[in-house]
């Protein structure tokens, strides 16, 4: 199994990255961080560390100053999940999603998902689906 680390300089080579920066960077935090049977907090801490190391090399093509870069597991995944945490006066704030917005079986055994967080969009919708009430 692959170290956060070794999957960081799998995506970071494979996006042309030099291979030098990788050596800019600190990773802490340890796995498990959440309940599940995928490697979630891997995956976010390597994601995080790519986008960090590609600000940072940008940094350096504009000012030529190098930066370092540290992410820690913990943080990571807090920041993958961060809508959970969010608060408006104290409390969480109304669900994110429409009430139609979803993934929904078609007739032919396929799948569709309707975006219908924007007025136009569910409007859109349900004049395509609902045409003599739109």
């Amino acid at each position: 199994m692959q170290t956060p680390q070794q999957i960081l300089a799998d995506l970071w080579t494979h996006a042309s990255g030099e291979e030098s920066a990788l050596e800019s960077i600190t990773l802490t935090g340890e796995e498990p961080q959440l309940p599940s049977s995928f490697r979630v907090a891997a995956a976010a801490k390597a994601c995080v560390a790519a986008a960090g190391l590609a600000a940072a090399h940008v940094w350096k093509l504009r000012s030529g100053q190098s930066q370092d870069v540290a992410v820690d597991m913990r943080h990571a995944v807090v920041e993958c999940r961060s809508e959970r945490y969010l608060r408006v006066d104290g409390k969480p704030p109304p669900p994110a999603w429409d009430v139609i917005a979803g993934v929904y079986k078609t007739r032919d055994r396929r799948f569709i998902r309707l975006h219908t967080n924007f007025p136009h969009h569910r409007d859109a919708v349900a004049s395509a689906l609902l045409p003599d009430r739109a």
